[in-house]
């Protein structure tokens, strides 16, 4: 992929040789670790300018220091979230909804759908999420003593949860992660056709759901109204194809990442199985340490922004896995502390547009510690294998064979 000049603006010092897509430890990597290879982007200066950044070869400033890049998600006057990163992959430029869309018109799009993934909507939620990640256990071990961890339980636990969220049936689960995977960490040829098979659905779903209500989010969504009218069919597919990509790859990936590190760190994980009141705080220290999301704004005006002359048009880059590494911010920030108090992490942004489906996405993760660790014996990485991560817009990790036996 061609990469875009340095802008003109941008003084010579300020460029760095860093990549969330290329990098070390960023591209596809036997045994690697993309979270810590970041960390790296704190030995220099605060701001630097990345001339390769993104899925489609854009330069970004890229703001490390998490304080900083608070400021910048918290000014939406200065920093839009308005880039069409999906549709920009078919050519066209309507936003998903409501990550997308600036204020105002993303608040009333946010309270149309904060009741939908409230706290008390998820704790009502949470029978039926013990309930799924119990039975995928279960049926685990029923004939087996190690298992690809993806596929066998992180996959179809959380996408499950996602499916009966959006009211669809199960059996598509494995087609709907191929689209997420190619989408997300395809390449130029693989991440059109999985986006337009995604939009194909979502407009589909929808179509049937005027025709046929039912109780599940695309009928909310078709009944809706926004200030007295009823949704376009361009604002119900950026709802839809938002939530439907948002619910496929991050929490699966969070929980390889996390169970990953419990394979190789035995005390940590016994400690957790012992005294299971102790998954609550340690999750919140996983999601410091293995935070899947880019964060990308665009600048709205010519600014000066901590001495980096940021001019309008310009693309800002706040990474979540980079903030949760800011030694100004955390004290042994490379380290996994499971006691870790006061945890002040970005893993689901920060300011307007944090993420809505936090609530989901946390307790998805403790119940999935929680019922692995009080159903399987003392865990590793299985001798001879290799799990696979890679760095990007969305950091992912596969082939992650764990062995009980």
């Amino acid at each position: 992929m061609a990469i875009n000049p340095v802008p003109d603006h941008v003084p010579p010092e300020m460029v760095r040789d860093f990549s969330l897509f290329t990098s070390p430890g960023m591209p596809p990597t036997p045994n690697g670790d993309p979270h810590a290879a970041v960390a790296c982007a704190h030995d220099g200066p605060p701001i630097f300018y990345s001339p390769y950044n993104t899925q489609d070869g854009r330069g970004t400033w890229v703001i490390t220091r998490a304080a900083d890049q608070r400021k910048v998600l918290q000014d939406t006057e200065t920093f839009s979230s308005h880039r069409s990163i999906f549709s920009s992959i078919l050519g066209e430029t309507w936003p998903t909804i409501p990550l997308e869309l600036d204020p105002p018109a993303h608040g009333a799009f946010r309270s149309l759908l904060s009741p939908l993934l409230s706290p008390k909507r998820v704790t009502a939620l949470e029978p039926a999420v013990r309930e799924r990640a119990i039975a995928l256990i279960d049926r685990i071990t029923a004939s087996a003593t190690s298992c690809d961890v993806m596929k066998d339980f992180a996959f179809p636990f959380t996408v499950s949860i996602f499916l009966r969220f959006l009211g669809l049936p199960d059996q598509g689960l494995d087609t709907f992660v191929g689209w997420a995977k190619d989408l997300l960490h395809g390449d130029d040829v693989e991440r059109p056709v999985a986006a337009r098979k995604i939009v194909a659905f979502i407009d589909e779903l929808a179509t049937n759901r005027r025709k046929d209500p039912v109780d599940d989010l695309m009928t909310f969504i078709v009944q809706a109204q926004i200030e007295g009218r009823r949704l376009t069919d361009g604002e119900i597919r950026g709802i839809g194809v938002l939530v439907f990509v948002a619910g496929l790859d991050t929490v699966a990936a969070a929980i390889g990442f996390d169970l990953a590190y419990l394979a190789r760190n035995l005390k940590d994980q016994e400690l957790l199985r012992s005294e299971p009141d102790r998954i609550l705080l340690a999750t919140e220290e996983l999601l410091r340490a293995y935070p899947p999301i880019q964060l990308i704004r665009v600048a709205t005006k010519d600014i000066d922004f901590e001495g980096a002359p940021i001019r309008k048009g310009d693309y800002v880059s706040c990474a979540t896995m980079i903030a949760n590494r800011d030694p100004e911010e955390f004290e042994s920030p490379n380290t996994v502390d499971l006691a870790r108090e006061h945890n002040r992490h970005a893993a689901f942004g920060y300011g307007p547009h944090r993420c809505l489906g936090s609530h989901l996405a946390r307790r998805e993760i403790v119940i999935g510690l929680e019922e692995w660790l009080a159903r399987i014996p003392t865990f590793r990485i299985k001798e001879g294998t290799a799990p696979i991560t890679c760095g990007g817009h969305v950091f992912g990790i596969e082939n992650l064979i764990l062995d009980w036996s």
